[in-house]
């Protein structure tokens, strides 16, 4: 049976091989690979296949979270589809994920956090991904021959992530540009910076959610802000009101 389980990957190098095939996706910070003497780095928008029986080391650096999905090396459970799921893991390989696949791999996580362990779903969710990346193997998405930035893209990660700290980096990585390439396009673009438009993404948040009754200090910790006061600072600064007055404005409306 497939299994998927989200996992932090201790900051020590360890390696081993394992009887089933894996897929595994970068998801929050990095983490270092080698598979066979070919060394990368699995961040956002990165992943591998790993064949069963193959020795491979591996760490986390720093906080990392990576997605990882077991699949039996002696029946792949995706008839009719078993032939072509299989010679994915021929040999091992990294790839790059597009942006569509990113958002889906962010919005399936969401559901992974919020599952059961012996919940059906988890493995659903995990053959979902592995049928993407057969699709993207398959037929790899032609590499643009412009600039582009896929601002529906961007606003759903942003999205999913308000929680935490959302870093210029992991952002350019779903345009798959550079980070100083993707800040000069995004400001010409939008007209402000990225980390602008994260700010101004976390405020409209924060006033939705303020304006729904929610308290601002659990406004503040959704919203991604390190404290009360940094979130009271900031809301004042964007919208002439304390975040107080919004939500009592709201209550008594």
């Amino acid at each position: 049976m497939t299994t998927t389980e989200l996992l932090t990957l201790p900051d020590t190098a360890n390696h081993h091989d394992h009887k089933f095939h894996q897929l595994v996706f970068g998801l929050e910070g990095k983490t270092e690979f080698d598979i066979q003497g070919r060394g990368e780095n699995v961040g956002l928008g990165r992943g591998c296949l790993v064949p069963s029986s193959t020795d491979h080391a591996f760490c986390g650096v720093g906080e990392n979270r990576i997605v990882v999905i077991n699949i039996p090396a002696e029946k792949i459970e995706l008839a009719p589809m078993q032939e072509q799921i299989a010679r994915l893991f021929d040999t091992p390989s990294y790839f790059t994920l597009d942006s569509q696949r990113q958002v889906l791999l962010q919005a399936i996580c969401q559901e992974i956090k919020q599952t059961p362990a012996d919940s059906p779903l988890l493995q659903a969710c995990g053959q979902t991904l592995l049928l993407s990346i057969q699709n993207l193997i398959k037929s790899p998405t032609p590499r643009r021959t412009h600039s582009y930035i896929d601002q529906t893209a961007i606003d759903l990660h942003i999205q999913l992530n308000m929680h935490r700290k959302i870093s210029i980096i992991e952002l350019a990585g779903i345009s798959f540009l550079s980070p100083s390439h993707f800040h000069a396009c995004f400001k010409e673009n939008t007209g402000v910076t990225p980390h602008q438009y994260v700010l101004h993404k976390r405020l409209e948040q924060g006033r939705e959610k303020l304006t729904a009754g929610w308290n601002v200090l659990q406004t503040a910790e959704h919203c991604g802000f390190s404290s009360q006061s940094a979130f009271t600072h900031a809301f004042r600064d964007h919208f002439n009101t304390t975040p107080a007055r919004c939500r009592k404005t709201a209550i008594q409306a």
